[in-house]
């Protein structure tokens, strides 16, 4: 059964290009998309879309005011950020309203693709940065230095376990090898002092 998506987007020419993408892949078909939140606003609650993409820049009201508008009235429905945006506040902003991932519109087709199945299967798929950042303000807000202890690179990696990814996945995703993965991850657990991938984001996260 294929996944139900829909987009919504300004600029006419990257909405048409998700269009033909989605529906050119196996097991996707995006029949509905969308130039305004409005538009969204008044047609989604009776669609039963599988995941929505949505930019944050459009006319009229915004992409996170849309998902905070829509959530409630579409609540098995899964929206993904896809902007231009990487700023903290849109990223903070966008998961408060609603989103369950952001990606940035640099994101290669096959990871976008990767993200829409990754999302409806219960993932919150994210660029790579944007996670990293994200874990950053884990650390700040609950006011502990764990992650001053790190690199920035063992922070991205890090971020990358968080969110569920296997080696494997991390390496292709930061084009490094699976052994070079493995030993930034050898040396965040000996900074944190952990022996596991849950021990080592607990610590991370706790006061």
């Amino acid at each position: 059964m294929n996944i139900k998506v829909g987009v919504i987007e300004d600029e006419t020419q990257v909405r048409l290009s998700l269009q033909l993408l989605i529906n050119g892949s196996d097991g996707f078909e995006c029949l509905h998309t969308y130039e305004t939140a409005e538009e969204a606003i008044a047609a989604l609650p009776s669609l039963d879309l599988d995941v929505v993409l949505t930019d944050i820049h459009l006319p009229g009201k915004s992409g996170i005011a849309c998902i905070e508008e829509l959530k409630p009235l579409c609540p098995k429905t899964n929206f993904l950020i896809c902007t231009a945006f990487e700023d903290t506040e849109n990223v903070i902003n966008a998961l408060k309203a609603g989103a369950t991932g952001y990606l940035t519109k640099t994101t290669q087709p096959a990871k976008l693709l990767d993200a829409i199945v990754d999302v409806h299967n219960g993932g919150s798929p994210m660029s790579s940065h944007i996670a990293r950042k994200v874990v950053q303000l884990f650390g700040a807000a609950e006011g502990n230095d764990e992650l001053n202890k790190l690199s920035d690179r063992e922070q991205e990696i890090l971020a990358l376990l968080s969110n569920g990814l296997r080696y494997k996945e991390i390496a292709a995703k930061l084009f490094l090898s699976t052994e070079t993965i493995r030993t930034h991850i050898r040396n965040i657990y000996e900074k944190l002092q952990v022996n596991s991938r849950t021990d080592a984001l607990n610590k991370v996260h706790k006061r």
